[in-house]
């Protein structure tokens, strides 16, 4: 039995690296159809509206941001209408900025993301990004924001999060503060977090090395 479970966890972890990869060089090629901003921080917000700006007909999607007047304000000084901007703000942390509109992006056509967040955040945004909105078919292109002196991430945030948004695919399951529930395709009716002790003890052990959680 456990030379069986070795292999199927090898054959799992095989399949993701696989996937991840074949979303990454479909990225390269990619013209997006929106604009997705992940919210800690305002410049990623004044980056998207330049973004926005160059292209016109996105629509512009903004994860737990700026409080909604000023996140307005932003956009509006760029030149973005109101009606491109979609202003959200059930996200808690870095997987439910994907979890929460990931249903919201496929059931406006979206097929693919301009996805915009600082430097230091974007490899654990982007793997997490990969997990969750590919699982739905939606592809990611990073778009990075330049930032001075950016905290470092430890290695073990991005593998909790990894972690987390695989859960979410079998469970429906964030294991988010308050464990917010956000319906995953494989498993709707979402199940007990299992992996909170485990996330505990990362949180500790890393706690404010990084501003994004």
């Amino acid at each position: 039995m456990k030379r069986y479970l070795k292999r199927y966890h090898l054959v799992l972890f095989v399949a993701l690296v696989l996937a991840i990869a074949g979303w990454r060089c479909r990225s390269v090629m990619l013209v997006p159809k929106a604009v997705l901003v992940l919210g800690g921080a305002e410049e990623r917000e004044r980056y998207a509206a330049q973004l926005a700006k160059q292209y016109p007909e996105l629509p512009v999607w903004v994860s737990s941001g700026s409080p909604a007047w000023y996140a307005e304000l932003i956009f509006s000084n760029a030149g973005v209408a109101r009606d491109r901007l979609h202003l959200d703000y059930r996200a808690v942390d870095t997987v439910t900025n994907f979890t929460t509109l990931v249903g919201d992006l496929q059931a406006s056509g979206v097929d693919s993301v301009y996805l915009v967040t600082s430097k230091h955040h974007m490899p654990r945004a982007r793997l997490v990004g990969e997990i969750v909105l590919g699982s739905r078919g939606i592809a990611v292109k990073p778009i990075v924001v330049p930032s001075v002196n950016p905290p470092a991430e430890p290695p073990p945030k991005t593998l909790r999060d990894t972690g987390r948004a695989l859960f979410w695919l079998t469970t429906g399951r964030t294991c988010a503060a308050g464990d917010v529930h956000h319906t995953s395709t494989s498993n709707p009716s979402g199940g007990h977090c299992q992996l909170n002790g485990v996330l505990q003890k990362i949180d500790t052990n890393y706690r404010g090395e990084a501003s994004d959680r």
